[in-house]
């Protein structure tokens, strides 16, 4: 998937062949760098027109259509209500990993009473291919998710994912992160499956995303919201809102930390794995059918999941037509001969022709 920066203006094939330069040699640090050195510095959105103006205008997460409930959300697709993102602009969430804490988390807990910012996050021993993906998948978040917001609020959602991305709860890659849960439609970030993505994005909203997210991965830190991992707007309170500490309020959202040890910086100690998947959302995962064994050949058809339809099938007769509709010229169709054929008209030294020889 490309990198989407070849649709942003003139300066995009400068950007292009900048990205360009992480494969060839230059580490990905210098890369995103000479990005962000060569991206216009004056990316203020400009007056919304036409199609950007109307509701649907991606990244206003307060003016999406009103969500499901939860439960009937959950039921027409198949995800967790509890995990996965209850509605625009709301992060999902997660369990808390099932690991052992070390013996002073009790105390690091208890001294954690002030927003600590977390620490930079660094791609400089990633790959090319892992840097444009990352960068891909931090943009196209941003956009959907903050496109309408100030430069410290994209900044504080990319802090976000970052502070996903080196958390034991999460995946352990940028792109994992930002898709993570589409391929059962119960996607953290909802831009991922409410079609928000078959939007055209604006150059201008696009453009300014990409710097922000080009200053993250290249150590920039968004210290107002510690090591927060949710956020919400001030539009919805999903169910996960009171049982995590408030770090922060930017443009229309809330930012929220996990109490306890789970929220400490030194609970952010995953490595970035490498290895990115293609960014965009992941297929969708197909339930297959319980595998048919010797004791279950027997079994009845409901014991292995199928059911009856509810009224009897029935199977329409043939089509008859009436002997008067019938053209004389074709009433004895179909009908036996009874006079002797013709005789064969092949010569005798033909008559062996086509069988194998011998």
């Amino acid at each position: 998937m490309a990198i989407g920066i070849g649709t942003m203006g003139s300066w995009a094939p400068r950007a292009a062949a900048l990205l360009a330069l992480a494969t060839i040699g230059y580490s990905a640090q210098a890369a995103i760098r000479a990005i962000i050195d060569h991206l216009p510095a004056n990316m203020s959105e400009p007056a919304p027109r036409g199609f950007d103006a109307q509701d649907h205008f991606p990244g206003a997460a307060l003016l999406y259509d009103a969500p499901l409930p939860p439960a009937e959300r959950a039921a027409a697709t198949g995800a967790a209500p509890d995990f996965a993102a209850p509605a625009a602009g709301v992060t999902g969430t997660a369990p808390l990993p099932d690991l052992p804490m070390p013996s002073n988390a009790a105390a690091l807990a208890m001294a954690d009473g002030t927003i600590k910012p977390a620490a930079p996050f660094s791609m400089a021993r990633a790959s090319g291919q892992d840097l444009g993906r990352a960068l891909n998948c931090l943009t196209t978040a941003i956009y959907y998710e903050a496109a309408s917001e100030p430069d410290a609020g994209q900044r504080a959602v990319a802090q976000v994912i970052l502070n996903r991305v080196r958390h034991p709860a999460f995946p352990a890659t940028v792109c994992g992160v930002v898709y993570q849960g589409s391929e059962r439609a119960g996607c953290q970030f909802s831009f991922a499956c409410d079609g928000a993505m078959a939007r055209q994005p604006s150059r201008a909203g696009w453009a300014r995303a990409l710097r922000n997210a080009s200053l993250m991965l290249a150590g920039g830190v968004e210290a107002s919201v510690g090591t927060a991992t949710h956020y919400h707007t001030y539009a919805v309170t999903p169910a996960w809102n009171r049982a995590l500490v408030m770090t922060a309020a930017i443009g229309a959202h809330f930012f929220h930390r996990w109490k306890g040890y789970w929220g400490t910086p030194a609970a952010f100690a995953q490595r970035y794995a490498g290895g990115e998947p293609v960014p965009g959302p992941h297929p969708r995962a197909v339930p297959l059918l319980p595998p048919v064994t010797m004791a279950s050949a027997s079994l009845p058809p409901a014991a292995l999941g199928f059911r009856p339809p509810s009224a009897p099938l029935t199977v329409p007769p043939a089509p008859v037509t009436a002997p008067s509709n019938i053209q004389p010229a074709y009433a004895a169709s179909g009908t036996a001969r009874t006079d002797t054929l013709p005789d064969s008209q092949i010569l005798d030294k033909w008559k062996d022709s086509g069988k194998p020889l011998r």
